[in-house]
This record gives structure tokens, C-alpha cells and sequence, in this order.
């Protein structure tokens, strides 16, 4: 795919995302981008080239000339996102609306010896339906309306981990992954740039971008309950990792000095208190425990919501939320009087993945700082994606 090397036209494209099919004018856009019409004329007319955008129609007038409308194609371009939990994989090919095109999830293991686990993880991408123009797979046909090769492969597994690096630290439980270059593994075995994150900050990324709890400016705490128990957190509108990218170790607070021994090495993490709740099968005390972790990041953060996910919570969503609900207002009613809202995640068992094929997308409109791009084979100096299928020369950049 040709670079987007200006950030005023990844701006029109996030504007066109969020209008949705019914599009937007010419007009609207330069409005709200700040920008002058003639350079969103400009723009408009390169990713029009580029096959990213089309016309949606025209607006009645109200007295003149009937504006014509945009939309984003979004069946122009796909991504891959792929989970690798402790035990499942799930691999999923979105569009540019962030839409599932196809899934594919099968058993894992990340305790096993590293090759295997990067054949296996290589393996459900390779797997997904319509097998998505990588080696081995028919590929998805060239023409209108599909986006022939991936733009990348968006990764999303335990942490802790640097994403800048693209370096597993010592995941919790599986030590022998600290220090291996997994992302750089992955892209060579899938010939694909390759971006990897936490699970937890690409679910929140991508509810922040698609989830509906991404208002400009919004700030929101991910909690994830599953396999182990971490937090993605948004702060101000933007995803928020950290001077050194470890923000969101959530499970990892020491709630009862010499409590039972967790997984981190550590003694009374929230982790530790709530999964063995969970094993024993007290869903309230899992939920009161979670909940207190909950309260405290509230009063740390002052964020506007809580947000559960993970496959424990959505195993029974309902105990979770109105047990963590409870904590928050018993908190409230001891504070200000304004408890924080509890909502379960939108997207079920495949929002971690679909959040991981964000990582990939979301460079492309404006919506990651600089060094969180997709890196890999195919990658062009700017940093953006490379030439796609019969793509060449500079993509549309813009003019003003």
C-alpha cells in the first residue's frame, strides 16, 4: 500500500472512519480538520487514487449546489490480529472499519519451547479463512473491494513487554520468554510487518477507537480477567503505557501483605486474590476483589469509566459488573457522591484480537505517537506501509 506521508490526510481518513457509511463533505471535514477546503480537495482526490475512499452519495441542498459525500472504503485495505493467550490463540482479519472478515481460534500453549509457539502463532494467522496473501495461502484476490496483502500483523499477548522493542520481558508464568525479539520473530516467519503489544492495551486501543468509549478525550481503565488479570488504560483520549511501556500491570498490586503466593513472584497481588477466588468458584468474592482494585485506580486516575472483559468475566458478565459496581459506590458514597460507571466490554471473545489488528490500523489515521508502527518486511524509510499488490511511487500525501 502506498505511504500515507501527511498527517492531514491520515486526519480525513479517521473523520471518514468515525462518519461511517453515511460519509461526510467536503465541507465537514475541512471544518472539522482545521483544514482549507481546497487542501481537503487535494487530499480527497489522492485517496480517491488510492482506493481508500469513494463517493457516498449526495446531501440534499438547502439552497445551492447538493454536496457530495465521502465515505471510507472500508473493504479497501485488511489487517491481521492475533491473540496469544496462555492457553488459546485467536487470529482475525479486519477491515478498515475494524470489521471481522474472518476467525480462526484454536488450543495453545505459551509455556512450550519458543519455536513452536512462533510456528503455532505463524500457523493460525496462515489459517484464517480465505488464507490472507501470505506464504503457503491462496491470498486474497487483487480487484474492487478487497485489499489484496495484509498491511500487518498486530500482536497482542501477556506482558510485560517493551512495545517499541518488540521484546517479551519476563511474562508472568513464563520466564523463558524474557529477552526474545518476538516481533521480529513473527515478521520473518509471516513475511509481514509486525506490530505487538500488550492484551490489554490493544483491547482498550480498540475500544477506544471502535468501542464506542472513545469520546475526544475520554479517559477509561480496561479491566481484563481471564488468565491472569491486567488493566489497558486511556487517559485523556490517548492509550497510555508509560515512560517504560509497563503502565497497566494492574494484577501485580500487593493487596494483602504475606498473602498467598502469586505467579510474579510476589506475595497478596490482586492477581493471586481474585484468580483463586475464581478457581474456587466464589464469583461475588472474585468480583469484590477485582472491585477494590477497581477503586483504587479510580481514585488514582480520576477516569470516567470501568470496563471488564476477558474470558472470565464474559463467562458470567452480570456478578462481575454489579459486584465491581458495588465496590465503586460504596467508594463514592464515601468521597464525592459520584460513583464511576461499570460497563462489560463490547466484542466478546475476540476483542483482544481485533484490538491487536488496531495496532496495524490505526498508524494509518493518525491515532498512534510516533515508534508504535508496524515494523518489519514491507515496511517503507518513512515508516509507513510499503508498496502493496502492483502499488508504487508515493502514496497521497497531502498538500496543506
Amino acid at each position: 500500500m502506498p505511504a500515507l506521508r501527511g498527517h492531514n490526510a491520515a486526519l480525513v481518513l479517521d473523520l471518514l472512519r468515525a462518519a461511517g457509511e453515511a460519509g461526510a463533505s467536503r465541507p465537514e471535514l475541512a471544518e472539522a480538520a482545521g483544514l482549507t477546503p481546497q487542501a481537503v480537495s487535494k487530499i480527497t482526490a489522492r485517496l480517491r487514487e488510492a482506493g481508500l475512499v469513494a463517493r457516498a452519495g449526495r446531501r440534499p441542498s438547502t439552497g445551492g449546489k447538493p454536496r457530495t459525500l465521502w465515505r471510507l472504503v472500508r473493504d479497501a485495505r485488511h489487517a491481521v490480529g492475533l491473540h496469544l493467550d496462555r492457553d488459546e490463540v485467536t487470529a482475525v482479519l479486519v477491515d478498515l472499519q475494524g470489521g471481522v472478515v474472518a476467525a480462526h481460534r484454536a488450543s495453545f500453549d505459551l509455556g512450550a519451547p519458543r519455536e513452536a509457539v512462533l510456528d503455532a502463532a505463524a500457523g493460525a494467522v496462515r489459517a484464517l479463512p480465505d488464507g490472507p496473501g501470505l506464504p503457503d495461502g491462496p491470498g486474497l484476490p487483487d480487484g474492487p473491494g478487497r485489499g489484496g496483502r495484509p498491511l500487518g500483523v498486530g500482536v497482542a499477548c501477556p506482558g510485560p513487554l517493551d512495545h517499541r522493542t518488540g521484546v517479551l520481558r519476563r511474562v508472568t508464568g513464563f520466564p523463558h520468554w524474557d529477552g526474545h525479539p518476538l516481533r521480529e520473530a513473527l515478521s520473518r516467519r509471516l513475511g509481514l510487518p509486525v506490530a505487538l503489544d500488550k492484551d490489554t492495551n490493544a483491547a482498550a486501543l480498540g475500544l477506544a477507537l471502535c468501542g464506542g468509549q472513545g469520546a475526544k478525550g475520554a479517559s477509561f481503565a480496561y479491566l481484563h480477567l481471564g488468565t491472569g488479570l491486567g488493566a489497558g488504560l486511556v487517559l485523556g483520549g490517548a492509550l497510555y503505557r508509560g515512560t517504560r511501556t509497563g503502565a497497566g500491570e494492574f494484577g501485580h498490586q500487593v493487596v494483602l501483605l504475606d498473602g498467598p503466593e502469586c505467579g510474579c513472584g510476589d506475595r497478596g497481588c490482586l492477581e493471586a486474590l481474585c484468580l483463586a477466588a475464581v478457581a474456587r468458584g466464589d464469583t461475588a468474592e472474585a468480583a469484590r476483589v477485582l472491585g477494590t482494585g477497581a477503586a483504587g485506580l479510580a481514585g488514582l486516575l480520576d477516569v470516567d469509566r470501568v470496563v471488564l472483559g476477558g474470558r472470565t468475566v464474559l463467562a458470567d458478565p452480570e456478578p462481575y459488573r454489579a459486584g465491581v459496581e458495588r465496590v465503586l459506590a460504596a467508594r463514592a458514597a464515601r468521597t464525592d457522591g459520584r460513583a464511576v460507571p461499570v460497563s462489560v466490554a463490547p466484542g466478546g471473545a475476540r476483542l483482544v484480537a481485533r484490538g491487536a489488528a488496531h495496532l496495524v490500523l490505526a498508524p494509518l489515521f493518525g491515532r498512534l505517537e510516533p515508534g508504535t508502527r508496524p515494523q518489519g518486511p514491507g515496511r517503507d524509510r518513512s515508516g509507513g506501509p510499503g508498496p502493496g499488490p502492483g502499488k508504487t511511487g508515493s502514496g497521497p500525501a497531502d498538500s496543506g
